[in-house]
């Protein structure tokens, strides 16, 4: 399993963004709990971002939600994800 890293940033965003869709709260913490356990799993529709953003990644997480991250190593050679914001496709893109 991999470990989560919340941002500052993105911790305001997520609480900004449940505040406006408060109906997705829940399904935002499963998704959370889904990027820990498989990253690349179908339903999340992982992807590499190109321009001015390369270099990160991007999953979705409800029908105009997305999620920006980026995969990192540790010292002790696991995987981290560090999540870096949340909102809709225009916010974080």
């Amino acid at each position: 399993m991999r470990e989560l890293v919340l941002t500052p940033k993105f911790k305001r965003a997520f609480r900004k963004f449940v505040k406006r869709n408060s109906h997705h709260e829940s399904k935002l913490i499963q998704i959370l709990q889904l990027m820990k356990e498989d990253i690349f799993a179908a339903q999340l529709s992982t992807h590499s971002l190109q321009g001015k953003l390369l270099g990160l990644k991007a999953c979705f997480c409800g029908y105009d939600c997305r999620i920006l991250f980026t995969i990192e190593i540790s010292q002790e050679q696991t995987e981290v994800i560090v999540l870096l914001d949340i909102g809709t496709h225009n916010e974080v893109y």
